[in-house]
């Protein structure tokens, strides 16, 4: 694969839908990588006999045509043995069941098809450049609120990018050294109340920003995180 400055990668992406496959292809491939578009799971698991060892990421519709679900990715397991990432469409999830069955087989997480152009290479960076980020397996949501920041007597604001039940990215050009403990003020829609919490940094990419992992969190604040974690990453599924 070309080595460059930010290095190319291959991104498989099925969706019966044209409108997400070819949003999904602009993003990727207005950044300089390659976007392979299937929108069944016949073509989907042809593509990954043909092509395991250029693929890079598999983002994934759960409910392809013809396919059963979950079992879609067995069937990619068996020709993979693990060793792909995979990213389902959150809004193709059923329920909590399908998620714990996806991470018994090794699903790196998920991802709003119908996030903003501008959101969907920040979701996709995380598996695409695994050395520069801590990857977290739970559901995160996009959302993009002010949030402040602070770390030592520097205090900043900002925009996320989204939110898991463990932690939150946010979107900056000068974000800080993986490790570094950083403290947050961010209130989530709707709400009038603000939520404080410790965290550490978990990764940090100048092209994307940074991830806080959460360490102290009011239990109070945290059921709020996690209502809303849980409401909006199910609230988008397909009829």
């Amino acid at each position: 694969m070309a080595s460059t400055l930010v290095s190319v990668k291959t991104v498989v992406v099925a969706d019966d839908t044209a409108f997400v496959r070819d949003r999904f292809r602009t993003a990727l491939e207005t950044a300089g990588h390659k976007a392979l578009l299937v929108k069944s799971a016949a073509e989907l698991l042809a593509r990954v006999r043909a092509d395991l060892e250029k693929i890079d990421l598999i983002v994934l519709d759960l409910r392809l045509p013809h396919a059963p679900g979950v079992d879609l990715v067995r069937s990619i397991r068996k020709l993979d043995e693990g060793r792909l990432p995979i990213l389902v469409f959150s809004g193709t999830i059923a329920s909590a069941a399908e998620v714990r069955e996806l991470a018994a087989l090794g699903v790196a997480g998920y991802v709003n098809e119908y996030s903003a152009l501008q959101h969907i290479l920040p979701s996709l960076a995380p598996h695409l450049f695994p050395d520069n980020f801590n990857r977290r397996g739970s559901p995160r949501v996009v959302l993009g609120i002010p949030i402040q920041y602070r770390f030592g007597n520097t205090i900043a604001a900002a925009l996320t990018l989204n939110l898991s039940h463990g932690g939150i990215a946010i979107r900056t050009t000068s974000p800080l050294d993986a490790g570094s403990k950083i403290k947050v003020r961010f209130r989530m829609p709707g709400s009038k109340r603000d939520i404080d919490a410790e965290g550490r940094i978990a990764w940090s990419d100048r092209r994307v920003g940074m991830g806080v992992q959460f360490e102290t969190v009011d239990p109070a604040n945290q059921t709020i995180i996690d209502n809303f974690v849980d409401a909006h990453f199910f609230s988008n599924r397909k009829a």
